[in-house]
């Protein structure tokens, strides 16, 4: 990870969101060394989460996409935790980010920042970039649809349908050692509980490694 990593959001999704925030975490030097500890109380959902979802279907549908098909990654979450009562155990970081995401109510992401080709960028697709992913176990290249909202860098998109589904380059695995994450938000989630989302993510990921350092920022549009 460079000092040139600095995610972009395009003037096209300010304008077609201008409630949207979004939250870019790095942690940089990291291993895992242990896990963190998680509030028992970490996957109670917040008050504004059934209409924290409902704006962000609307927002897929504003580009065409399904909801019920292809939903946000949050609202994946929070089926999945009520039909089986618990989420998934994947790994330390994974779990971390997946746990926060219920408790605050918000899409977040995890990716390995040294597998990207510039910087992330979230913006409009053209339909001719190319995503890797996987279908039925199989590896396949994937287009995503012409004005679909993609997070994206120089070589491909890296999650399709703002934060639908992540790409397989840039995944974390057990050898990443500089992490980026991606917590978005839309109105009605205050903007001082996605900072205080990610500084319980800073602080887990901290748990998990001492001495990881990590660095929290605000995007949002240009006054």
């Amino acid at each position: 990870m460079t000092a040139a990593f600095q995610p972009r959001i395009a003037e096209e999704i300010w304008r077609r969101h201008p409630d949207y925030r979004a939250l870019s975490v790095t942690a940089r030097g990291f291993s895992v060394q242990g896990e963190a500890r998680l509030d028992p109380d970490t996957l109670s959902p917040p008050n504004w989460m059934d209409a924290h979802l409902e704006a962000w279907r609307a927002a897929f549908r504003g580009f065409g996409a399904n909801p019920k098909k292809t939903p946000s990654s949050v609202d994946s979450l929070w089926k999945r935790l009520q039909r089986d009562g618990s989420l998934p155990r994947i790994d330390p970081v994974v779990d971390l980010y997946n746990a926060l995401s219920v408790r605050f109510g918000a899409p977040f992401g995890g990716e390995d920042a040294d597998c990207y080709a510039g910087s992330p960028r979230l913006g409009l697709a053209t339909g001719s970039e190319s995503f890797d992913t996987t279908r039925n176990g199989t590896p396949v290249v994937e287009n995503p649809e012409s004005g679909e909202i993609v997070w994206y860098d120089d070589n491909g998109i890296t999650c399709r349908r703002w934060n639908w589904r992540q790409c397989r380059r840039t995944a974390l695995s057990p050898a990443s050692r500089n992490l980026w994450f991606v917590i978005d938000r839309l109105s009605p989630m205050p903007v001082d509980e996605l900072l205080h989302a990610g500084e319980s993510l800073a602080r887990g990921l901290h748990e998990i490694c001492p001495d990881v350092e990590t660095s929290v920022s605000l995007l949002e549009p240009d006054e």
